[in-house]
């Protein structure tokens, strides 16, 4: 079978790809408002851009509803050139689904999902203080791709939990990162190297 994406029309191509770009990290991104609002929201299309210097890279789609022309998330990135990504564990997932609800751009996201707002080195958004890992961002640029912006974030500090880190390695079966999949999420079933014997 082969499909065109323009005979499919966007919804159809979009749940096409979601399909079948997976698993997907999940970037939990933290803002804050001009007015000083704190801002969290997840991002499913997300991942490293540059090694050297450390960029990571998160797509953010239009809203879905008629509250604003933009997403707070962009629209706060924007203003103050500044963002925190915070990595879901599954002991965080529910608190990450509450945050993902469409609330209004007044509403504190970590008021509504419980969570505390810790204070960052650099930038002055919050991280998750509950999050085993968060990577403070400055803006690098933001690229309008198609419908989306492609919003490019130098890391300026890592945060992780003590016990994650050993030998200069994240362990990872203690992270229990969240993944996404087409319309639902996925945890880690196993590690393995290659070749398998």
């Amino acid at each position: 079978m082969i499909l065109d994406p323009e005979e499919l029309g966007t919804r159809d191509a979009y749940k096409f790809l979601i399909g079948s770009v997976v698993p997907r990290p999940i970037a939990w991104v933290s803002t804050v408002s001009g007015d000083g609002i704190h801002n969290l929201a997840p991002f499913s299309f997300y991942t490293v851009a540059s090694r050297n210097p450390p960029t990571l890279a998160v797509s953010i789609g239009p809203r879905t509803d008629d509250q604003a022309p933009q997403k707070d998330t962009l629209k706060n990135i924007r203003d103050t050139a500044e963002f925190v990504v915070n990595v879901v564990s599954m002991p965080l997932a529910n608190s990450m689904y509450e945050s993902s609800l469409g609330h209004s751009p007044d509403t504190d996201e970590f008021a509504e999902a419980n969570l505390t707002p810790a204070e960052c080195e650099v930038v002055r958004a919050p991280r998750v203080e509950e999050a085993f890992i968060s990577t403070e961002c400055v803006l690098d640029q933001i690229l309008p791709v198609g419908s989306d912006h492609l919003v490019l974030g130098k890391a300026v500090r890592f945060h992780i939990r003590d016990d994650l880190y050993k030998d200069g390695r994240v362990d990872l079966e203690t992270l229990d990162p969240l993944g996404r999949l087409a319309g639902n999420y996925t945890k880690l079933g196993g590690i393995f190297e290659l070749p398998m014997g």
